[in-house]
C-alpha cells in the first residue's frame, strides 16, 4: 500500500527558501516522525450483562493505557444491542480519551429506523460508523428482508451520508461542527471472500468498490490466519481501483476454543497446523506464548507487506491483545 500524501507546508516568497541564484527552490520534506507509525485498534462488545460491566471497564482501561487510534463497539445481529451498544459508546466518549466506531447494521431493518439509531448516535457525538450489512437471522428459514429496509453495505454508507449532509443544511452549527469532526464511515472487506455468504474475493473486490464510491473512508478486514491473504486482497483490489485504507483484522491466537468458535461464526478455517502446534504445547503458559509468537509473525507479515497497522478483535480482554501488540513493537511505549 502506498504511504499517505502528507500536504508540504504553505509558503510564500518571502518565506521560502532561496538557491544560491536567487530562484525560489521548494523546501526540503520534514520526516513524519511519530505520524509515521503502524495504527493500533481494538473491537470490543458492550456488556452481555450487568456482572460483566466492571471487568469490561478494566479491560478499556487497560486498552486506553497504549494509546489506540479508536476502537470499534459491536452492535449485536440485528441490533440486538442497540440501547447497550449506544449507552457504551456514549460512556466512552465522556469517560475516555477513546475515539469509538459505532458498528452499525442494516439487515432486516427499514431506512427510517436505521435513520433514527443513527440519528441517536450522532446526537451523542459520535461521528465515526463501521456500516455493516449484518446477517440475517440464525433459524429462521422463512425470513425476508424488510420491504423499505437497506439491503448491502454500500447503500447503508450512502444513507449516512445523506443523513448527515441533511443535518448540515437543517443547522448552521452542525455544519460548522461536522467540518472539525468530519463523519468518518468504515466497512468490512474479506481477505478470502465472505465465506458465510459464500461469496469469492473478486466479489468482495467489487463489493468494496461500491462501498468506497458510496463514499466509505477505510475498511477493516474479518480474521484471517495468513499473510498472503490479507496482501492479496489488497493487490486485488488496489488493481479494481480501490484506493482507501484497508487494515487487517486480527485474532490472537492463544485460546483454540475460540478460534474453533470464531471458524464456526465465519466460516474462516483455522489451519490445522496452528490448531496443532498450540494443542502440542505443555501447559497454558506455553501455549498463550506459541499463540502470541504466531500472531506476531503474522503481524510483522503484513506490516512488512505494507498495512497500515492493526485492527484486534479482543473479546473484552486485554491479556492477549495487549501481549501481540508488545511482542510486535506496537505497544504503548514504543508508540511513545
Amino acid at each position: 500500500m502506498s504511504a499517505p500524501t502528507v500536504e508540504p507546508p504553505v509558503t510564500t516568497p518571502e518565506t521560502q527558501p532561496r538557491g544560491t541564484t536567487g530562484e525560489h527552490v521548494a523546501p526540503a520534506p520534514r520526516p513524519l516522525g511519530s505520524v509515521d507509525r503502524p495504527t493500533i485498534s481494538f473491537e470490543l462488545f458492550p456488556p452481555r450483562n450487568p456482572q460483566a460491566a466492571p471487568r469490561l471497564w478494566a479491560t478499556v482501561r487497560q486498552l486506553e493505557s497504549v494509546h489506540p487510534d479508536f476502537v470499534s463497539v459491536t452492535y449485536g445481529a440485528a441490533g440486538k444491542t442497540r440501547a447497550t451498544s449506544r449507552a457504551f459508546v456514549s460512556r466512552l466518549l465522556q469517560e475516555t480519551s477513546l475515539s469509538p466506531i459505532a458498528h452499525l447494521t442494516c439487515v432486516g431493518t427499514s431506512r427510517a429506523e436505521i435513520t433514527a439509531i443513527v440519528e441517536e448516535f450522532l446526537d451523542e457525538g459520535v461521528r465515526s460508523f463501521l456500516a455493516l450489512r449484518g446477517d440475517p437471522p440464525a433459524g429462521e428459514p422463512d425470513w425476508r428482508p424488510h420491504p423499505e429496509g437497506v439491503e448491502t453495505a454500500s447503500a447503508l454508507v450512502e444513507l449516512l451520508r445523506e443523513i448527515e449532509a441533511r443535518r448540515c443544511v437543517a443547522s448552521p452549527s452542525q455544519a460548522v461542527r461536522a467540518r472539525v469532526r468530519p463523519l468518518s464511515v468504515s466497512v468490512a472487506a474479506f481477505p478470502r471472500g465472505n465465506a458465510a455468504t459464500g461469496g469469492t474475493r473478486a466479489q468482495d473486490v467489487a463489493s468494496l468498490l461500491a462501498k468506497q464510491e458510496a463514499g466509505a473512508d477505510f475498511a477493516i478486514t474479518q480474521v484471517f490466519y495468513d499473510a498472503e491473504a490479507y496482501l492479496g486482497l489488497v493487490a486485488e483490489a488496489r488493481a479494481a481501483g480501490v484506493v482507501i485504507p484497508i487494515i487487517p483484522g486480527i485474532i490472537p491466537t492463544t485460546d483454540p476454543a475460540r478460534l474453533l468458535r470464531v471458524q464456526e461464526l465465519t466460516g474462516v478455517p483455522v489451519p490445522r497446523d496452528l490448531l496443532d502446534h498450540l494443542g502440542a504445547a505443555d501447559d497454558e503458559l506455553e501455549r498463550h506464548r506459541r499463540g502470541i509468537r504466531a500472531g506476531v509473525d503474522l503481524i510483522n507479515g503484513i506490516l512488512d507487506g505494507g498495512a497500515p497497522g492493526v485492527h484486534v478483535y479482543t473479546y473484552n480482554t486485554h491479556e492477549a491483545a495487549l501481549d501481540l501488540l508488545e511482542g510486535a513493537h506496537l505497544d504503548g511505549a514504543t508508540r511513545r
